[in-house]
């Protein structure tokens, strides 16, 4: 049995429920947001996140970080945006070698740094794991079977995670391409909003199933040129989170996609639908595009459609208009 400490709720809440129930791991969950603790004591569960997935009164809740300080383990599940902040908060509590999990999927928006980074710069005496796949919190905070990768350059760590976050419900696989799996766990939102704006206008399977298979070649594109193997990305943390991402209503960025399909305002979109990965990480992507010189038009005309008003259906059209070329040819 292990000590973890999860920040952050929705999917930290739904992997906490999960760790406790099937591994009986002595489990706490922080939060920045006292409200957000004092609603889970009193209501059990987390309402507007997680309806319906009680919180076992065995797992401890708090806003104090020096839970941190004696935790085996310690689980991000923070939105990209305030991943650096959160890890100058933790890394004073952090001791030499404890294994730190990042479930977040996202890029930093500023600097175009992988989150990986980031945890490198701010946390480097832990021991990093990245925990990312087809996962939606919905699912693995009721025990329906799932199955995700640890990866992370330290085997011993990678090994660790494996093993205490295993069930018979919740499977764990291993990899060492780091980049690889934090890529398509981030740049699958991106298509997955594309996906929702195709359902927004109307269009088919046809639409969607085009928007996946070139999307993922386009993932994999940038991946290549940051050092990735291709081969992660036919894998869950490329293939298999991008089917579950652009086909679920759980899934936050198809919904907001859909609404930007109907007309709604980006901006208005997200606002609506709430922490909407792939609206920030467009930009990222954008940048690390044009930073490698590596062809990502879904990306571009994603990015002109958020950030630059253009009108949804020229942008589609545009895309349907680029030059005819082969499948596999470099830049498709």
């Amino acid at each position: 049995m292990a000590k973890i400490t999860v920040l952050g709720g929705g999917f930290g809440t739904a992997l906490a429920v999960m760790l406790y129930t099937t591994q009986q791991h002595e489990i706490t969950i922080w939060s920045a947001l006292p409200e957000e603790i004092e609603a889970m004591r009193r209501d059990g569960e987390q309402k507007e996140k997680l309806p319906g997935v009680k919180i076992p009164n065995g797992i401890s809740l708090t806003t104090d970080l020096s839970v941190v300080d004696d935790s085996d383990l310690v689980l991000f599940a923070i939105p990209s945006a305030y991943v650096r902040e959160t890890c100058q908060k933790v890394a004073p509590h952090v001791k030499e070698g404890t294994v730190i999990v990042n479930a977040g999927k996202g890029i930093e928006e500023d600097s175009l740094k992988l989150l990986s980074t980031v945890f490198a710069e701010e946390i480097p005496n832990g021991a990093y794991v990245v925990l990312t796949g087809p996962s939606h919190a919905e699912e693995v905070g009721r025990n329906i079977p799932t199955s995700v990768v640890a990866a992370s350059s330290n085997k011993m760590a990678a090994y660790l995670v494996q093993e205490w976050f295993s069930s018979p419900t919740f499977r764990v696989y291993i990899n060492d391409d780091v980049t690889g799996c934090e890529l398509g766990g981030a740049l699958k939102n991106v298509i997955a909003l594309c996906a929702g704006i195709s359902d927004g206008l109307g269009y088919g399977d046809n639409t969607k199933a085009m928007l996946m298979t070139r999307g993922l070649h386009e993932i994999e594109r940038l991946g290549s040129a940051l050092g990735s193997r291709a081969n992660t990305f036919a894998g869950l943390t490329g293939l298999g989170d991008l089917i579950v991402t652009c086909t679920s209503m759980h899934s936050r960025n198809r919904r907001a996609g859909i609404l930007i399909g109907q007309g709604v305002n980006p901006a208005d979109a997200v606002a609506q639908v709430g922490t909407v990965e792939g609206y920030y990480c467009c930009r990222a992507a954008y940048g690390l595009a044009r930073r490698y010189d590596v062809e990502m038009p879904f990306t571009d005309g994603l990015y002109r459609i958020l950030f630059e008003n253009v009108n949804v259906k020229d942008a589609v059209q545009s895309l349907l208009d680029r030059p005819k070329k082969h499948e596999y040819e470099k830049l498709i």
